[in-house]
């Protein structure tokens, strides 16, 4: 795949991407390296993922980590209810040293996203969502994985990658990585969009809302975001639910009501509606741009 070509599957999924962006996917993506992309919760990594998977034509194979995430987990585990039932039917059997080999092979094999990623017959977008979140035991173990594009399984031996995976790692920097890790991958550092690219994504997925609500709802998020009482600054999924949340109800003007009734959409707590509260009151979050003080004409339908 060219560059072009990458940026051409990536305007058709309408993701709004940089120059910078687009280079380092194209680059990870022709050396075989692995992606680390780090940033504030909700600003789109794992959109990144998504996206690559859908211009690539591959299927995404996502590993969520959590805090006591292990190999079982994300390798592979034995099938035991299949194991069990399959040594109550044979109990009678002369030969135990072939059953108990049976046990472990394929058909009682249970494959995790790591182990099903690498043993695709086509190649996948393997996505590891918030590495921060695991140990570094776990940590540890996944480099090996990245590094030598094959796992060990005590009971079968090695398993080498049929296909190599896109992997796309996502990080909230909840703890530091280690060197050795950051040293394996291609990396890249996603802000918060500005007011110009917050509203391209929003035209881009939701061309039927009306444009100049669509700049208010950017402004107001900006807004937002900026705010030092806010805690949980709204993601881009956020931004969308909110415009979609406006349009649905027929607003074409963000006014202090129309806010008051919909800062469900866009703040996911009660601590920050009531800090945005006391702010908005004057300038209803978007700085007395959204016109709610000259009603006359100005509708778009």
């Amino acid at each position: 795949m060219t560059f072009d070509e990458l940026k051409q599957k990536m305007d058709e999924s309408h993701y709004i991407y940089d120059d910078t962006l687009a280079t380092v996917l194209y680059v990870a993506l022709q050396l075989g390296r692995p992606l680390l992309i780090e940033g504030a919760a909700g600003v789109g990594k794992t959109e990144i993922a998504k996206v690559m998977a859908s211009s690539l034509d591959r299927d995404l194979v996502r590993l969520q980590c959590y805090e006591g995430l292990d190999e079982s987990k994300a390798l592979y585990e034995w099938n035991y209810q299949k194991q069990l039932l399959s040594i109550q039917v044979n109990m009678d059997s002369q030969n135990k040293e072939a059953l108990t080999k049976s046990l472990f092979s394929d058909e009682y094999l249970l494959e995790r996203p790591l182990l099903k990623s690498i043993r695709s017959d086509k190649p996948v977008v393997l996505l590891i969502d918030e590495i921060d979140k695991a140990d570094e035991e776990f940590e540890a173990f996944l480099l090996e994985l990245l590094s030598e594009m094959q796992v060990s399984i005590p009971e079968v031996g090695t398993i080498r990658a049929k296909t190599i995976p896109f992997v796309v790692l996502t990080s909230n920097r909840a703890r530091p990585l280690s060197e050795a890790l950051r040293r394996r991958c291609a990396y890249l550092y996603i802000e918060y969009p500005d007011m110009q690219k917050e509203l391209a994504i929003l035209r881009a997925k939701l061309p039927h809302v009306d444009d100049r609500l669509c700049a208010q709802v950017a402004l107001a998020v900006q807004k937002l975001r900026a705010n030092e009482t806010i805690l949980k600054k709204p993601s881009i999924a956020e931004t969308l639910d909110w415009a979609a949340a406006l349009d649905a109800l027929g607003i074409r003007e963000l006014t202090p009501d129309a806010l008051r009734q919909t800062a469900g959409f866009v703040l996911k707590n009660n601590e920050d509606i009531t800090a945005m509260d006391l702010d908005g009151e004057e300038d209803c979050q978007c700085g007395g741009h959204c016109g709610h003080h000259h009603h006359g004409g100005h509708h778009h339908d």
